[in-house]
């Protein structure tokens, strides 16, 4: 089926309907907030990935699949993923640098470098 979604891009992107992107100078405190949720949306998504492509090899470069079939394989990684966490089979993510980033708001202009912090461990990838 189709999935109907949003994707997220940093501030190098236009915003498209599909996309949703940070404000480049926010000038009002909701769009700060907006620039905030967004970044700390994108630092779970890059753990996410982080710790998919620990666990499965086929994730580690290009998929040379079509979209569709390349959709079904990462839900299919998803679901085995939490299978696993639901047998105890946790991915240790002490040594993980997905973890070390940043979700400063500098000038209005989520800065994604790392900083040395590190963010709580992300749940378990959804179905």
């Amino acid at each position: 089926g189709h999935i109907q979604g949003m994707l997220l891009g940093d501030s190098g992107y236009s915003l498209k309907t599909y996309l949703m992107t940070p404000y480049l100078n926010p000038t009002e405190a909701h769009m700060q907030r907006y620039n905030t949720a967004h970044c700390r949306t994108r630092v779970l998504i890059e753990q996410t990935f982080g710790i998919l492509k620990r666990r499965f090899s086929c994730l580690h470069s290009e998929l040379r699949l079509s979209p569709q079939r390349a959709c079904v394989a990462v839900v299919a990684c998803c679901v085995l993923h939490n299978i696993g966490i639901n047998r105890g089979d946790i991915i240790s993510n002490s040594d993980d640098n997905d973890l070390n980033v940043a979700e400063d708001v500098i000038d209005g202009v989520v800065d994604m470098g790392g900083n040395g912090k590190t963010l709580p461990t992300p749940p378990s990838v959804s179905r």
